[in-house]
């Protein structure tokens, strides 16, 4: 008897075509989605971290002031020339300006106030242009040229009491998260005051750390127990 042969004929079987090494530092590579190390990234790792420097204010309150009693006074000024011009009488305001000027001396005490007032406003508006503000946002480190973040105080206090919640023994936290320190309350209801802190060192401190600042606070910790009622 002759074997019965398949409707679809016999089955071969294929050549197989040998894939050439792949070059694990070749850009234009295709990598296998299977390969267990995962894709490999081509070029330098991640660039290394720098400080940022703090983010600068846009004052726009002052400045808007500055901007509106500069503009009031040009006005003022530009309508009493016109004044003067069309032979009409300077203004009541200037004239009296001009003739207190004229007769009060330097060491009047008007005088001196007013000088005063002129210098702190102008002292004001020097350290308002050469001061970067926005005390209340801590900069973060800079991975990238490019790009710049920055982390709240309140946010930071906030991971910072999260993170101190969790040492066995704390009560309660009160955090206050400065640009330079990060003042640290605690409460204890039971366990050893020096263990408490100790471990609230070694949290907080990873803590501080895990934030990614350029400039790290550092931390002041304080454990008090809850006085006793009655």
């Amino acid at each position: 008897m002759s074997e019965p042969r398949s409707s679809e004929g016999s089955t071969q079987r294929l050549p197989v075509l040998d894939k050439p090494p792949q070059d694990p530092h070749d850009p234009h590579e295709p990598q296998d989605p299977h390969d267990p190390q995962g894709p490999r990234e081509a070029g330098p790792g991640p660039a290394p971290t720098t400080r940022g420097g703090r983010f600068w204010s846009a004052r726009r309150v002052p400045a808007a002031v500055v901007a509106l009693l500069l503009l009031a006074l040009a006005g003022v000024l530009l309508y009493d020339v016109a004044a003067v011009r069309a032979d009409r009488p300077a203004l009541h305001a200037r004239r009296a300006l001009a003739r207190q000027l004229a007769e009060r001396p330097l060491d009047d005490t008007w005088v001196l106030v007013g000088a005063g007032v002129a210098a702190a406003a102008g002292l004001w508006l020097v350290v308002l242009a050469v001061t970067p503000g926005l005390r209340k946002v801590l900069p973060m480190s800079r991975a990238h040229p490019d790009v710049r973040a920055g982390l709240h105080r309140a946010a930071a206090a906030l991971v910072l009491r999260d993170r101190a919640m969790e040492v066995a023994g704390v009560q309660s936290v009160r955090v206050r998260a400065r640009r330079r320190k990060a003042d640290v309350h605690a409460v204890s209801h039971f366990r050893d005051l020096d263990d408490v802190r100790a471990d609230l060192d070694a949290v907080l401190g990873d803590a501080v750390r895990g934030l990614g600042l350029s400039r790290p606070p550092a931390l002041s910790v304080r454990v008090r127990r809850l006085g006793r009622k009655g």
